[in-house]
């Protein structure tokens, strides 16, 4: 029988992967992938463009359903929940988009806002209240309320983007380039209030990036994906996967490179 999990222990896995496989018709994106990430874990997922970073987020949630294969949210497997009981467990995850996603027509607080008047029956001076904490805790002016997404800096609108995915108080928070476009003093900024959010809050948090600065700043465990184009027969997908300190000394050549942004044997693929 398939019940919830009942445990509180940090050592719980919060996310089970198990044997999953995505595919788009013929095109093979995820194969295979397994991977337990207990309670308050702040995972990096790094990897080179098109391997399938941003597919894993969000099947975590099962934005994306899986070819095969299962994700368990807290003991749950997400195939087996109906639209009501999955919708109940995205509830439970804050999801931080790579261009923010806000809406271009509502205002910031209004943005904010949104999951509290989707999900809650606050009134509105709780919901204000709640609004004017998040902006808060990530740095944002009072006077940013009112203003429109268009009106605010990358930077900002990736703050309020953050903002938005904790209005709800979530246990799971998922990271898709958080820091991509930003120069390197606002990527330190984003870097800092996500280390600040795990500090504060009893959360686990999945980040996809391309920014090593971030994975070595920010992790407790980083997951190195290869795109499937790239391997060899039999040869897992998941090619890295330990602590941020053990980058420099892995021996895995493609890990390397990754790591050192070095263009390799890619050159050689180019003049082919």
């Amino acid at each position: 029988m398939d019940t919830q999990s009942t445990s509180t222990g940090l050592d719980e896995p919060l996310l089970e992967v198990r044997g999953l496989h995505v595919n788009f018709g013929r095109q093979e994106v995820l194969r295979d992938i397994n991977s337990s990430i207990p309670r308050g874990q702040t995972v990096v997922v790094i990897g080179e463009s098109g391997c399938g970073k941003t597919v894993l987020l969000k099947t975590l949630i099962r934005l994306i359903k899986p070819t095969s294969g299962d994700v368990l949210f807290d003991g749950r497997s997400l195939a087996k929940l109906n639209d009501r009981e999955l919708t109940a467990q995205r509830i439970r995850c804050g999801f931080v988009f790579q261009a923010a996603a806000l809406f271009d027509s509502m205002t910031v607080g209004q943005n904010v806002a949104f999951p509290l008047r989707q999900h809650t029956q606050y009134q509105d001076a709780e919901v204000q209240e709640l609004v004017m904490a998040r902006l808060s805790e990530v740095g944002l002016p009072a006077s940013v309320v009112g203003k429109k997404p268009a009106e605010l800096s990358g930077g900002m609108r990736k703050r309020v983007g953050l903002a938005r995915a904790l209005i709800m108080d979530p246990e799971l928070i998922l990271y898709d380039e958080p820091t991509t476009g930003l120069d390197p003093i606002m990527s330190d900024v984003i870097n800092e209030l996500m280390m600040r959010t795990r500090r504060h809050r009893p959360v686990t948090s999945v980040i996809v990036s391309h920014s090593m600065r971030t994975a070595r700043k920010v992790a407790d465990r980083v997951l190195m994906i290869h795109p499937i184009s790239l391997l060899e027969p039999g040869q897992e997908q998941i090619i890295f996967d330990g602590p941020p300190s053990e980058l420099d000394r892995c021996d895995d050549r493609r890990v390397v490179q990754f790591v050192r942004g070095e263009a390799g044997e890619r050159m050689t693929e180019m003049r082919a």
